[in-house]
């Protein structure tokens, strides 16, 4: 049987306060629709109200199908999808049986972009969020990357 390593600490950390690591977990699937109804509710009023009928799904990971028609290399390629028709190629109502525009937040792949990137998970959420409810209203990635380029 081995030894355990040693870990050699240094004054400044002896002085630090305990972190508590062992009660820290990844948020939960419902933690994360609190986080993402959060980002939702801090969206302007006039936004919102555009995205009424709009449903925000959250799972662990894409649909196999829908990673095989996108093409994506690992299930940890898509953070979020917009799936529905947008509002610009809507009529003036439904379609028969047509289903719900719907806004799906994956949180495993989130989590993963999070854990490699050095932005807060609320940013993270926020910007899928706001990057799928701009495909609701009919802009492609081109368009919302120019929005973002001239935003920033």
């Amino acid at each position: 049987m081995g030894s355990v390593p040693s870990i050699k600490s240094t004054a400044a950390a002896e002085a630090a306060p305990e972190p508590g690591w062992d009660g820290i977990h990844a948020p939960s699937i419902a933690a994360f629709e609190e986080l993402a109804q959060v980002a939702y509710d801090r969206l302007p009023a006039d936004f919102r109200r555009l995205c009424a009928d709009l449903i925000i799904n959250v799972t662990e990971f894409p649909e196999d199908d829908v990673l095989k028609e996108l093409e994506a290399e690992s299930p940890f390629d898509l953070l979020g999808l917009f799936s529905g028709v947008g509002l610009p190629q809507q009529g003036y109502a439904p379609q028969t049986g047509q289903m719900p525009n719907t806004i799906h937040l994956y949180r495993r792949p989130i989590l993963d972009y999070w854990a490699e990137n050095d932005e807060s998970l609320g940013a993270i959420v926020t910007h899928v969020l706001v990057h799928e409810i701009g495909h609701h209203f009919g802009f492609d990635d081109d368009d919302m990357e120019a929005i973002e380029r001239a935003a920033g």
